[in-house]
């Protein structure tokens, strides 16, 4: 036993000379060396990543003029927002929920570290460990992947960033990558589906929240939290902001009398369903135009603010469905499905694209109806062909100037004089009209007046006023007779902003959809909107009145309401559309209809919206009444300012002291404004002086009675609801 008992204390001495303290410590010191030495190496060889692929991507927010959101876009709902428009108490929210010592730090807290490892241990709530600077590591070069080596990186490029870039920066870099749950990224985000509001509106309270929802999104969302996770995001609010106040960032008294801010329930993301794909998608087109490639647009991050009025933009859906949805049965009957309807409404004096209609949903009907160009605008080109004849001082074959008291031979089928191109339009229902004035003709839309005048102001010059107008320059823009007509191609907003430009004086209007448009690195040029004097303002106001005529005695009398207008109605070949187009003062409006097939043929209208001919003066005419009274208010006592010729056609349906509101011209109507006093009878033009007139008529023939079923626009003395006006004609072309 004794010889074992001195073993046993020898082998004690052997191990106490082994491990000394000295060697311990040695061997500490040695090992914290190494550890260093591998630790710099490491440093070393580590290098800051490039962001990692999703810590970058954006979505792209377009937003109504008035800054609500109308639509989102992109894979990840992220706007990426500067920390100067961040709340300066919020920001300090964040770094009291995550961070107290950010601002001191060298990007890596090892007492945090340590200290929320022991805290979540011992059953005080989960902590995280890491500083904002190697979360943001985390969130924008790696991955959230808990491994070792992972977490090494992230330290080793903590302490770089710390030291290469600023504390702001980095903060901002945090708040903007963080996922706050309900597919929020970034602070933009989810201050708009926490709050409804943008972050720059948030206050400290509800920072506060947003700081304390990061730890658990899913279960600190208050609408979906049960009584223990509600328990628990608010012990972590009152924790956020008593650090504040013990840092000095918050009033102790501001504190007390804070109220837990509750957030809004969910909303469904705002996507491209509806009119706002189609309003994207042109919005987009629009910027592209302006020198915004497709890449940069894909890539997000733009913040994008419409000319839309939200108000206007719901009436003028709420007049479609109204007017044409509510009649029409899309399901059960395959005439109906084929009706298309487009619109475009524009400020004249901006330029501001208020309000679209693109179809019944960009996602069940892809082609924008108020931006496509393969339908013809039919006689909504005729005001057009008028105001060339009076920008170019016209004269009629014989010799007379072109006014609105000119006057024209109405004869059906009559064949154009002085054309190379042969040409004899008929008119509606092959209606013979006799000697009329302009105005009459333009009431009426009389197909070979308006044949003949564009023959005498010469196609290739009618053709450039449209141009000038705004209305795109095709191969189908042929310069011949029957281009007045309207037998090229031309979208609501081509027509509305050629119309507007009227309004306006005769000062060229380009409708514009973008209001501006921003990224962190660069702003996009806006469209100049309002440019030069394209025609004369006489010859804009004077096509202006003689259109007040049309919506006052003519085909176009839908579209009247408590409010001065002026508009043209049009009906293209074989009834494939049907227009109204007019204007207030203040607001101009196409509203086209559209037959199309489902493989996108286009077909009739006739027998799909109602019996017969869907014509411009029935159910555009009636959308644009409907939409333009909601829009002003219920109407508007504004006033054209107009600066005409002086001639007279006496069809306008606005009594003067010296005529009346008779529809039916006089036989023998004296020119003014310089046109000489036709003879007695009329010659009308188309002939020479020396031929007798195509018609055999001296006098104009008496107009037919309406029926109120199927009659022959327009008539004497129409109805004040316009019952029994039509604008639908087989030669209306």
């Amino acid at each position: 036993m004794g010889r074992t008992g001195k073993g046993q204390a020898g082998e004690r001495g052997r191990i106490r000379r082994l491990f000394t303290w000295k060697k311990l410590l040695g061997t500490f010191f040695v090992g914290c060396l190494l550890a260093m030495g591998a630790f710099y190496v490491l440093y070393l060889m580590v290098p800051v990543p490039t962001a990692n692929a999703d810590a970058t991507l954006q979505s792209n927010v377009y937003k109504y003029a008035n800054g609500k959101v109308l639509a989102r876009t992109g894979k990840i709902n992220r706007e990426i927002v500067g920390l100067e428009k961040v709340p300066l108490d919020v920001q300090r929210s964040f770094v009291a929920a995550e961070n107290k010592t950010f601002y001191k730090d060298n990007g890596v807290d090892i007492k945090g570290t340590v200290r929320a490892a022991w805290n979540t241990l011992t059953g005080k709530g989960k902590q995280g460990g890491s500083t904002i600077t190697q979360q943001y590591v985390k969130n924008y070069y790696l991955s959230q992947d808990q491994t070792a080596s992972r977490k090494l990186k992230e330290i080793v490029i903590a302490l770089k960033v710390d030291q290469n870039m600023s504390k702001s920066e980095i903060l901002a870099g945090y708040i903007n990558t963080s996922y706050y749950g309900r597919n929020a990224y970034g602070i933009q985000a989810a201050a708009q589906a926490y709050y409804g509001v943008d972050a720059t509106k948030l206050n400290v309270a509800q920072g506060a929240y947003l700081a304390s929802v990061l730890q658990a999104p899913s279960q600190y969302d208050w609408t979906f939290a049960g009584p223990e996770g509600r328990k628990l995001v608010e012990d972590r609010w009152n924790y956020v902001l008593d650090n504040m106040v013990d840092e000095g960032w918050l009033n102790a008294g501001e504190r007390a009398g804070m109220k837990f801010p509750a957030p809004q329930k969910p909303k469904a993301p705002k996507g491209m369903s509806g009119q706002s794909g189609y309003i994207v998608e042109a919005a987009n087109a629009e910027l592209m135009r302006q020198g915004v490639s497709e890449e940069d647009l894909k890539a997000g991050g733009w913040t994008i603010t419409l000319n839309i009025d939200e108000k206007k933009q719901k009436a003028l859906v709420k007049a479609v469905d109204k007017q044409l949805e509510a009649k029409l049965d899309r399901k059960g009957d395959k005439k109906d499905a084929t009706v298309q309807a487009g619109a475009t409404s524009v400020d004249p004096k901006t330029g501001a694209v208020v309000a679209m209609y693109g179809g019944i949903g960009a996602t069940e009907h892809w082609t924008n109806n108020a931006t496509r160009r393969d339908y013809q605008p039919a006689s909504t080109y005729k005001p057009i062909v008028l105001a060339s004849a009076l920008d170019n001082h016209a004269v009629t074959q014989d010799g007379r100037k072109i006014g609105l008291g000119t006057i024209y031979d109405g004869t059906s089928k009559r064949k154009v004089v002085g054309s190379a191109v042969d040409f004899a339009p008929e008119n509606e229902d092959d209606q013979n009209y006799g000697p009329v004035t302009v105005q009459k003709a333009t009431n009426s839309s009389i197909n070979s007046v308006y044949a003949q005048m564009i023959v005498d102001v010469g196609p290739t010059k009618a053709k450039q006023t449209g141009i000038s107008l705004g209305l795109k320059d095709g191969a189908d823009f042929g310069a011949t007779p029957s281009m007045s007509l309207g037998v090229m191609g031309a979208s609501t907003m081509d027509m509305a902003g050629a119309y507007a430009t009227l309004d306006n004086h005769g000062v060229k209007v380009t409708p514009t959809l973008v209001k501006s448009a921003e990224h962190k690195d660069r702003k996009a040029d806006p469209v100049k909107s309002i440019g030069d004097q394209v025609i004369s303002r006489e010859a804009a106001d004077t096509t202006t009145k003689a259109m007040q005529g049309v919506v006052r005695s003519g085909s176009g009398t839908r579209a009247a309401g408590d409010y001065e207008a002026a508009g043209k109605t049009g009906t293209s070949e074989n009834n494939r559309s049907a227009w109204f187009v007019g204007y207030t003062p203040e607001l101009v409006t196409a509203v086209g209809l559209f037959g199309e097939d489902p493989k996108g043929n286009q077909v009739t209208l006739t027998n799909t919206i109602n019996e017969g001919r869907a014509n411009g003066g029935k159910t555009p005419a009636e959308i644009w009444g409907a939409y333009t009274t909601t829009a002003l208010g219920g109407g508007s006592s504004a006033s054209f300012d107009l600066e005409t010729d002086g001639t007279s056609g006496g069809d306008t349906g606005l009594p003067t002291p010296t005529e009346s509101a008779s529809d039916s011209p006089s036989p023998t109507p004296t020119a003014t404004g310089g046109a000489s006093t036709p003879p007695e009878p009329p010659t009308p033009t188309g002939t020479t002086p020396t031929q007798p007139p195509t018609s055999t008529a001296t006098t104009p023939p008496e107009p037919p009675t309406p029926t109120g079923t199927k009659t022959i626009e327009p008539t004497i003395q129409p109805p004040p609801d316009g019952t029994g006006i039509v604008d639908s004609r087989p030669g209306d072309q």
